[in-house]
């Protein structure tokens, strides 16, 4: 590890339990966390005292054949906890309304990542405006109402969903890099013990987010960015993208000092053109700017622009669409950390031509001060023996993505200090 990383990650808590924390807040968060759980109310704003704060997010990155009569369960793991929930259900990409027969929210048992069972009492169930039934127009998402849900940090949660008809394309996560469950048949979303959920499956759902109610002051955190944002080459049910790991480094601060992490990332999404999902110019509302809390963000994309068809070959083109995001941004008072794009030589899609433009786009990262911050993931990574090359200790073996040593690599490249910085003025 770089010694200026180290010597950061050392002195961080220290100087924010210090800096960051004014008394006032210390009185708030402890009044706050001392307090058992009331009841549901509907005037939560003012019976319930907390902050909405995005916990967990998946982008909507396609559709799939719906799944009628079935019960979906899906498993996410928070970042930050909180008093109460509330779920965000998408048909965004859907063509028809999506019919949703009831969602529940529950605990999944822990240390059992693979196993669709509910702590007991922890199943919840899920409305809509007091409804458990609910119909979501095409193209749109839809937040819950408040569930009454103590949710913990670092914890598994169940979001099960029981879609009664054929709503047509079902939209979902495709990688989720984590075992989800599907019931074939009947409402099965309140079932504590999982027994009815007989398939496994490696993708999300419906459901793209979870927001928690909490003591934070601190907002959220948004990862936007592909594959490599989104896990690919990292361990199945571990929870070991670099997101992941980033949320991890946040956990020396306070609950009310500390952001939630949302990962933002979709496999094979580029900058400028729709290809896996939306492009990021196109989704940054929906997957970004529509998110709860969100304070900063954290950009890494550009690779499939520059290696995909067809391939970027201007590197002014990509730096354009950065300020763009940057501006857009600026607007919500959201600050902007580039990343720098990771090398990938020994890739099929590697040419030298491409890592000329890799390298420009690289260099203006750096020097141009587009972004608020930079984190180089590439110089963290890069084998300074074959600087196109990533190390081999971080290579999963595809030269393109990281193991969970890489991830890890990238997590403790961010300087935290970036990400709870003064946002811009809007």
């Amino acid at each position: 590890m770089p010694r200026a990383i180290m010597i950061r990650r050392l002195l961080f808590p220290l100087v924010a339990a210090l800096v960051l924390t004014p008394p006032s807040g210390i009185a708030e968060a402890r009044s706050v966390l001392g307090r058992s759980a009331p009841k549901p109310a509907k005037n939560w704003a003012g019976a319930w005292p907390g902050i909405w704060t995005g916990t967990w997010e998946a982008a909507a990155a396609g559709t799939v054949p719906a799944l009628p009569g079935a019960s979906i369960r899906n498993v996410v793991h928070t970042s930050v906890g909180g008093r109460a929930a509330r779920v965000r259900l998408s048909n965004r990409l859907g063509t028809r309304p999506l019919q949703l027969g009831s969602v529940t929210l529950a605990l999944q048992r822990p240390g059992e990542p693979r196993s669709p069972r509910a702590v007991a009492g922890s199943v919840r169930a899920v409305t809509f405006d007091g409804a458990r039934s609910v119909t979501v127009p095409a193209g749109r998402d839809l937040v819950s109402d408040p569930v009454a849900l103590p949710v913990p940090a670092d914890a598994n949660l169940l979001v099960s969903v029981h879609t009664p008809a054929d709503s047509g394309p079902a939209t979902y996560h495709r990688s989720a890099l984590q075992s989800n469950f599907i019931a074939p048949r009947g409402d099965r979303t309140g079932e504590e013990s999982g027994a009815g959920y007989t398939t496994t499956v490696g993708s999300w759902y419906y459901v793209t987010g979870v927001d928690v109610l909490g003591p934070s002051v601190a907002g959220s955190v948004v990862a936007l960015g592909d594959s490599i944002t989104d896990g690919t080459g990292s361990s199945f049910d571990a929870n070991r993208r670099w997101p992941d790991r980033l949320a991890a480094r946040l956990r020396v601060l306070p609950a009310y000092r500390r952001p939630g992490v949302l990962n933002a990332g979709i496999a094979g999404n580029r900058v400028l053109l729709d290809d896996r999902g939306p492009s990021a110019l196109t989704r940054l509302d929906a997957d970004v700017f529509s998110r709860a809390g969100v304070r900063a963000m954290i950009m890494l994309e550009g690779v499939n622009d520059i290696k995909g068809t067809p391939e970027q070959r201007d590197p002014l083109a990509l730096e354009n669409a950065y300020r763009l995001v940057v501006r857009r941004a600026h607007a919500r008072g959201i600050r902007v950390i580039g990343a720098t794009i990771t090398p990938y030589g020994g890739h099929a899609a590697y040419t030298p031509d491409r890592e000329a433009v890799r390298q420009a786009v690289n260099a203006a990262i750096r020097t141009h001060r587009i972004f608020d911050a930079v984190a180089d993931f590439d110089a963290t990574v890069r084998d300074p023996a074959r600087p196109s090359r990533i190390l081999p200790a971080y290579d999963p073996g595809d030269h393109l993505h990281f193991n969970d040593a890489g991830m890890r690599a990238l997590a403790d490249t961010i300087d935290l200090w970036s990400l709870v910085a003064k946002t811009p003025a809007r």
